[in-house]
């Protein structure tokens, strides 16, 4: 699995030889996508058993961790586990935990872009992500009203599912 292609040289002198070392793997710094962070093979530590472990257990969620502690990229592993993304747990322990015989629209939204000062920035900011969503799922919306539309695609999705 490692591929020895870093070598390591120590003085022979000292009774040292060449020695050869795994090359490490790449760190994925400001990568919070998942499926970028294993299609590239960078370093990941697996905490998919614990988010297998989450769905079978619990009905609701309360993620609070500090900023910069994995949020983003944990919400997205669990957005490619619940759209039943298989191959990319290859090797990893949701594999064999997670059940890939169901597989559910995802409708996500992300704050951490953006500055809002306004609440019209704010809506906006809103009905950009859900044009996001409905385009990725399929789903059409003429409503401007973000709590009227929001509904509407959630509505739309057993559907879809």
């Amino acid at each position: 699995m490692h591929s020895f292609s870093a070598m390591l040289f120590l003085p022979e002198r000292y009774g040292f030889a060449r020695i050869r070392r795994p090359a490490m793997k790449k760190l994925p710094i400001g990568i919070q996508t998942f499926s970028e962070i294993i299609k590239n093979d960078y370093a990941y530590v697996d905490k998919t058993g614990i988010a297998a472990q989450l769905i079978d257990c619990y009905k609701y969620v309360f993620l609070s961790r500090p900023r910069r502690f994995g949020k983003s990229l944990f919400l997205d592993t669990l957005h490619n586990l619940f759209e039943g993304k298989k191959e990319l747990f290859t090797g990893l322990a949701a594999e064999n935990s997670h059940d890939w015989s169901k597989a559910y629209p995802v409708i996500k939204i992300s704050f951490g872009g953006g500055n809002f000062r306004s609440q019209e920035t704010l809506q906006v900011a809103i009905l950009e992500e859900l044009r996001d969503n409905e385009k990725r799922l399929g789903v059409h919306c003429d409503i401007s009203v973000v709590s009227a539309r929001f509904a509407r695609i959630w509505r739309f999705l057993p559907e879809k599912s």
